[in-house]
């Protein structure tokens, strides 16, 4: 019965509307509906403990809908639906923010990167999504998760986790830890990069794994969805979340780390797919940093899965006993994989 109150606030009464749960996302409840005309949408409950501002998620993605429809006018963009009373969400009290957009007809996404091909091609979308918006005023869109990406300060929270921890996960993570103190270079050189004048500070997606994606039947990309998290950010870290994603066959949640690899010609199809999409707005700076993206995402990764198994699993939880842990072990051996390839793959871009 919410549902059925919550499309009727989006103008959406037709008896006839199906209602199915759709997508495999950890975040937000999706559901496609489809009329008996033909149309379909997407709606989503917005998940308010990931995201404290619903209604900032809704502004940035109507500033930068009204801007795109200005200045890019031929740029395919998914816009909210608006309520009966014209609002872009709604608000339910006890079930929280949902939003409507139109399902587009023709269109897939892909849950695991299956071939060079398609990571380039989610790789153009992101980077012509950030292209298209150079000349945005990037400080006008809300920040909707602060400090999202921002290294430095994981690096210090796993510190924090060292001295107020549990002793004896910290005991168990001795090696771990040391490593990951080793490389704190990584941290240095991501500050250098926010105090380096060539890297622009741009509109930037900042969660771009491949199912943010929606393809054609041919496995081109149509347009990147999935906007909560679009923020002013630096490019590092949409090309460095996809290589997290993208570059290795297997998971975050792998246990068998023989299986972790670097796949070159994956990280050879995310440059250049980026690099097209961007078409040439990044400064020479910016291009050498590739590879550094890909650092700061996996190791970042890396840290706050070991500090959340030392602080007893309080923000990811645990699915089964070391949970964390196992995945803190697996972005760790990712990261020496990357490392060990540093001067090959710097080469390419």
């Amino acid at each position: 019965m919410m549902l059925k109150n919550v499309l009727q606030e989006f103008g959406l009464t037709a008896p006839e509307l199906e209602v199915i749960p759709f997508g495999s996302g950890l975040i937000n409840h999706t559901w496609k509906i489809n009329q008996n005309n033909g149309k379909a949408y997407i709606l989503q409950r917005i998940n308010h403990n990931v995201f404290k501002a619903p209604q900032d998620i809704a502004y940035n993605i109507r500033l930068i809908g009204s801007y795109l429809a200005k200045q890019y006018p031929e740029y395919f963009f998914v816009r909210n639906v608006f309520t009966n009373k014209g609002d872009d969400i709604h608000f339910v009290e006890g079930e929280g923010y949902f939003r409507l957009v139109p399902f587009v007809k023709q269109s897939h996404t892909v849950d695991v990167v299956q071939t060079p091909g398609q990571a380039f091609e989610a790789a153009r979308q992101f980077g012509r999504f950030t292209h298209v918006l150079n000349d945005f005023p990037v400080s006008q869109l809300k920040v909707t998760i602060p400090d999202f990406h921002n290294l430095t300060l994981r690096y210090n929270q796993f510190i924090q986790s060292l001295q107020s921890g549990n002793k004896e996960r910290i005991t168990e993570a001795q090696e771990e830890i040391a490593w990951l103190e080793q490389k704190h270079y990584i941290v240095e050189r991501f500050e250098a990069m926010k105090n380096n004048p060539d890297f622009k500070i741009r509109v930037t997606h900042h969660d771009t794994k491949i199912s943010n994606v929606l393809f054609d039947d041919n496995d081109k990309g149509i347009c990147v969805i999935d906007l909560d998290t679009v923020m002013p950010g630096y490019f590092t870290s949409d090309v460095g979340d996809m290589m997290r994603t993208c570059l290795s066959p297997v998971s975050e949640e792998e246990k068998d780390f023989s299986k972790i690899e670097i796949r070159n010609e994956y990280y050879k199809a995310i440059v250049q797919g980026y690099l097209a999409g961007m078409e040439g707005d990044l400064s020479e700076a910016e291009c050498k940093s590739f590879f550094d993206g890909g650092c700061y995402l996996i190791y970042m990764q890396a840290l706050r899965f070991v500090a959340d198994y030392i602080n007893n699993d309080v923000y990811y939880g645990s699915k089964y006993p070391g949970h964390n842990f196992v995945r803190a072990k697996n972005q760790i051996i990712l990261l020496k994989r990357l490392l060990e390839k540093e001067e090959m793959l710097r080469a390419i871009a």
